[in-house]
C-alpha cells in the first residue's frame, strides 16, 4: 500500500454553512426522539395557546399519522407562515422573558424540526377571524403558500409519515404497539399536569382517553382514579406545603403501596414534567427508612416556585432544569414529606384518613417529632428501655391457647407483674367505648390474638395491630432519637461474650469499630473468626447478642461498609431494633397492650416497621357490616 509522502499537500477542507433542511433534521434528531416526542411538542403548544380540550388521534403506533386538535386562541394568517420558520416563537422576546419562562415551550424548534422529517399539515383559526388558513410542508420543503380553510377557533395539526426521509431513523423505531404505550404514557403524564384541561386519546380507531376538564378536588382525584386507578387514590395522602418561595402539593403514596417499578412517579415544577435527580433523591431519602426492600415510592407531586429560580433552559426535551438553591429545594421536598409520612395517626388509612381536614404539612423548623396535646396521651409515657422490658422480657409466656381475660397477666410470677405495675404509669386507662373522654386514634385494647395481634376498638370500628412491627419502629425511632440527642447509653457486660463468626464478619467488625463504638456497642477480634463483645446498648435490655452481632454484621457485608454513613447507622439501629422488640408470642395484659398503643400515637412513621411492611391497619364498621351482609 502506497503512503503519502511529507510533501503531499493534504485535501483542503472549507467551512461552509449547511442548508436549512439539515440544519432542521439535525436538530430533530435532539428534539424527535420518537412519536411520542411529536405528541408532546404539540400538545405543550396547544397548552400554550390557552387550549381548554384537546384531542389526539394516532395510527400506525404514530408513525403513520399523529394529529393533535385544541380550541386555543388559533393563529392569523401571517403567525401561520411565521410558525414553520426556525426560532420564530410568540413566547418570548428578550432574554428577560427566558430567565422567567412560564411557558412550556419557548425555543421555536418544534414545527420546523417535525416538519423536516414528515409530512406536515396546519389549520388554524384565530378567534377573532371568521375563517381558518391551512399550510402544508413535506420534509420541511412549503407545498404551497397559506390557503384559506374552514376550521372552528384553534389549530389542528396532522403528521404523517415520520421519518420518511431518514430511512436511518424510522429503522431504529420500536414496533407499533411499543411506540403506542410510549404515547399513552406521555398523554397520561401530561393529563395528570393540567387537570383543568379535558384531553381525548384515539389510538388506532379506539379510544384510550376522553377525559373532561376538572375544577373541584373531587374531580381531580376522579381523573387521578381514572389514570392511575382506584388503588392509588386509596392508598395516597394529600400534600399542600408551602414555605420560604416554594410550593408542594399533591399525592404521596403510603409505603404499603410501594411498586416494583417506578412507573408511578410524577414530578412537575410549575406545569412541566420535569426529571430531576436531586428532587428523586430528596423523596427517596423521605421514604427511606418506610419502604419494603427494593421497592419505590409512588406520587404525583406539583412543585412551585418563581420561575425566576429554575433554568429550564438545558437541553432541548426540556425535561432537565437547574436550580438557582438546589439545597434549599432539596431540603424543602425531604422536609415536607418526611413531616407527611410521619404523621403518627391515619399513616395506615390512606384515603380515610382525609375525612378529616386536608392533612397540610406547614414549614416549622423546631418540629422535630409528631407531639400530640390530647388527655390520653398525656397520661402514659414511659422510656424506651422500660418499654422493651414491659413488651419484651417480662416473663415466658403461657400455652398459647390460653385466654385473656379480665385484664389480669397470663404471663410471669407474681413478683414481675408487682414490677411491671409499679413501671407502669398509676394512671386508669378508660375502657373501650366507655366514659366520656374521647376515644384516642388506635383506640382502647379489647384482646390479643395468637400472641401476635392486638385487636383494639374506637368509634369507627376495629383496629389490628402487629405488635412486633409496631413495637420494632418504635425502639428505632427511640434509638434515632437518643443517638442525635445525646448518644447512645452503654452497659458493660459483667462476663464478655465470645462470638463466633466468619473471617469476612470479623473484618467487617473491625472496619466498623468506630461506627460500633458510636453505638455503644463494644466489639473486639479475638481471633481471625471470633469476636468478644463487652459493651452493648442499654436500652436493648435482654436480648440474644449472638443474634444481634451476627444480623449486623450480615447486614454490614449485604450493604457495603463503605456506604453513606446515616444510611449504615440507620440499618444498624433498625437491626437492633428488631432484635430489641417485643417478639410473637409474647401474651400482653389489657393495660400494656394500651401502652403500646399509646406509644404507637406518639411515634412517627409508625404507619410501617423498619422494614417497611405495614403495622396496624383498622375493619370499619361498615365493612364489618359488608362482610356479614347487614343491611340487606
Amino acid at each position: 500500500m502506497s503512503q503519502l509522502s511529507d510533501d503531499t499537500p493534504l485535501p483542503q477542507i472549507r467551512v461552509q454553512r449547511l442548508p436549512p433542511q439539515l440544519v432542521n433534521q439535525i436538530a430533530a434528531g435532539e428534539v424527535i426522539e420518537r412519536p411520542a416526542a411529536v405528541v408532546k411538542e404539540l400538545v405543550e403548544n396547544a397548552l400554550d395557546a390557552d387550549a381548554g380540550r384537546i384531542e389526539i388521534v394516532v395510527e400506525g403506533g404514530g408513525k403513520r399519522l399523529i394529529r393533535v386538535r385544541d380550541d386555543g386562541v388559533g393563529m392569523g394568517r401571517e403567525d401561520l407562515r411565521s410558525a414553520v420558520g426556525r426560532h420564530a416563537t410568540s413566547k418570548i422576546r428578550d432574554l428577560i422573558d427566558l430567565e422567567r419562562i412560564a411557558s412550556l415551550g419557548f425555543r421555536g424548534e418544534a414545527l420546523p424540526s417535525i416538519a423536516s422529517v414528515a409530512r406536515l399539515t396546519l389549520t388554524t383559526r384565530s378567534r377573532a377571524e371568521d375563517h381558518g388558513w391551512r399550510l402544508e410542508l413535506n420534509g420541511g420543503e412549503l407545498l404551497d403558500e397559506v390557503a384559506p380553510a374552514p376550521h372552528p377557533p384553534g389549530t389542528s395539526v396532522v403528521v404523517r409519515d415520520l421519518f420518511h426521509n431518514i430511512p436511518a431513523r424510522r429503522k431504529f423505531l420500536r414496533t407499533d404497539q411499543t411506540e403506542l404505550r410510549h404515547i399513552q404514557g406521555l398523554v397520561k403524564r401530561i393529563a395528570l399536569s393540567r387537570p383543568d384541561v379535558g384531553f381525548e386519546l384515539n389510538c388506532h380507531g379506539r379510544c384510550n382517553y376522553r377525559l373532561a376538564p376538572t375544577g373541584t378536588s373531587v374531580e381531580q382525584e376522579a381523573r387521578l382514579a381514572e389514570l392511575l386507578g382506584r388503588e392509588f387514590v386509596g392508598q395516597s395522602l394529600v400534600l399542600d406545603a408551602e414555605a420560604a418561595g416554594l410550593r408542594l402539593h399533591g399525592w404521596i403514596g403510603l409505603p404499603s403501596a410501594a411498586r416494583a417499578q417506578t412507573d408511578l412517579q410524577y414530578l412537575y415544577l410549575n406545569g412541566r414534567m420535569i426529571r430531576d435527580r436531586l428532587a428523586g433523591h430528596a423523596i427517596r431519602r423521605a421514604y427511606a427508612d418506610l419502604l419494603y426492600k427494593e421497592k419505590h415510592p409512588v406520587y404525583v407531586l406539583y412543585l412551585g416556585m418563581d420561575p425566576a429560580e429554575v433554568d429550564v433552559n438545558v437541553h432541548p426535551s426540556k425535561y432537565e432544569v437547574r436550580f438557582r438553591e438546589p439545597r434549599l429545594v432539596y431540603d424543602f421536598l425531604f422536609h415536607q414529606l418526611h413531616r407527611a409520612l410521619a404523621h403518627p395517626n391515619g399513616a395506615a388509612e390512606g384515603r380515610r384518613y382525609r375525612a378529616a381536614p386536608k392533612r397540610t404539612c406547614v414549614d416549622s423548623p423546631q418540629e422535630q417529632q409528631p407531639t400530640c396535646h390530647s388527655p390520653w396521651q398525656s397520661s402514659i409515657a414511659f422510656p424506651v428501655a422500660e418499654a422493651t422490658q414491659l413488651y419484651a422480657a417480662a416473663g415466658e409466656a403461657r400455652s398459647a391457647g390460653e385466654p385473656i381475660g379480665n385484664g389480669e397477666s397470663t404471663w410471669g410470677s407474681e413478683g414481675d407483674s408487682l414490677a411491671l405495675s409499679r413501671a407502669l404509669p398509676q394512671h386508669p386507662v378508660p375502657a373501650a367505648g366507655r366514659g366520656e373522654e374521647a376515644t384516642p386514634p388506635l383506640g382502647y385494647a379489647v384482646a390479643q390474638l395468637h400472641g401476635v395481634y392486638v385487636l383494639s376498638e374506637d368509634a369507627a370500628g376495629l383496629i389490628l395491630v402487629d405488635m412486633h412491627a409496631a413495637h420494632e419502629r418504635i425502639v428505632y425511632e427511640r434509638l434515632k432519637d437518643e443517638l442525635d440527642r445525646e448518644g447512645l447509653a452503654g452497659q458493660a457486660l459483667l462476663v464478655p461474650l465470645r462470638v463466633g463468626v466468619t473471617p469476612a464478619e470479623a473484618d467487617a467488625a473491625e472496619d466498623c469499630a468506630a461506627l460500633f463504638r458510636r453505638l455503644e456497642f463494644e466489639v473486639d477480634r479475638a481471633a481471625p473468626d471470633v469476636l468478644v463483645v463487652r459493651r452493648i446498648p442499654a436500652l436493648l435490655g435482654q436480648i440474644d447478642i449472638t443474634a444481634l452481632l451476627r444480623d449486623v454484621l450480615s447486614g454490614l457485608l449485604i450493604q457495603g461498609v463503605g456506604g453513606q454513613l446515616e444510611a449504615v447507622i440507620n440499618q444498624v439501629l433498625a437491626t437492633m431494633a428488631c432484635h430489641g422488640s417485643v417478639r410473637a408470642q409474647r401474651r400482653l395484659t389489657i393495660t400494656e397492650m394500651n401502652a403500646l398503643l399509646r406509644d404507637m400515637e406518639r411515634t412517627r412513621n409508625i404507619g410501617q416497621c423498619n422494614h417497611g411492611r405495614p403495622t396496624w391497619t383498622r375493619l370499619t364498621l361498615a365493612e364489618l357490616d359488608r362482610l356479614f351482609l347487614r343491611g340487606r
